[in-house]
């Protein structure tokens, strides 16, 4: 388990399937965390079933999904994850979503991908973390460069959602950036929100990025 302040990620359990169920099955979490993509929503319980079987069985040494309950009632909100964690070039894939809408707007999902790099960068001899949003997500990009995270690169017109093309955005997060943050803010979670107007302002919209 990885405590933060407001949040911390626990291992998954066959019950957060109910959860994932409904977040997936509501349009404006997959329109934000997937700009819309079928693949991530709306699916059937028998789907998520089958989904949630494979899931369990990861082997955390390459890929893990986490579920981010916030501390104060020990809801489930959303979910982290982890993906093709690379031992030559040392670089893995990351991504979140906040499912419950109560709880956007307030800094949980900004904490929650903090300490989710925060453990990588910790436990494995990363170089890099990578992840991507849609460039209707805007509050998700200054999220992510809050973070430290910097856009890379994009793919012009890689995303349709409602007969509209956007691009799809690429960020990256170096080690040496990640301890430069560290350093800066001894004791500090990286990309830990500093109050309630923060985490208001910094992550309005706060669904971010796709998870498995």
């Amino acid at each position: 388990m990885i405590e933060g302040t407001a949040v911390r990620l626990r291992a998954l359990r066959a019950e957060d399937a109910e959860h994932q169920l409904r977040w997936r099955n509501d349009p404006e979490v997959i329109r934000l965390a997937a700009a819309g993509d079928p693949r991530f929503g709306p699916t059937t319980a028998e789907a998520l079933a089958d989904r949630f079987t494979r899931i369990l069985r990861l082997d955390p040494r390459e890929s893990g999904v986490l579920t981010v309950e916030e501390k104060a009632g020990g809801r489930p909100i959303g979910m982290v994850d982890y993906r093709d964690v690379d031992p030559y070039e040392g670089v893995a894939e990351v991504g979140i979503f906040i499912g419950e809408r109560d709880f956007w707007d307030h800094g949980y999902g900004t904490e929650a991908l903090g300490l989710l790099v925060d453990h990588l960068f910790g436990m494995f001899p990363l170089h890099r973390l990578e992840l991507d949003t849609w460039s209707g997500n805007i509050r998700a990009a200054r999220a992510f460069a809050r973070l430290g995270f910097q856009e890379e690169g994009r793919r012009r017109d890689a995303v349709l959602l409602a007969g509209a093309r956007y691009d799809r955005l690429l960020f990256g997060l170096l080690r040496r950036e990640w301890e430069a943050r560290r350093r800066s803010a001894p004791g500090a979670t990286v990309g830990q929100p500093s109050g309630a107007a923060t985490r208001a302002r910094e992550t309005r919209g706060q669904i971010v990025s796709e998870a498995p």
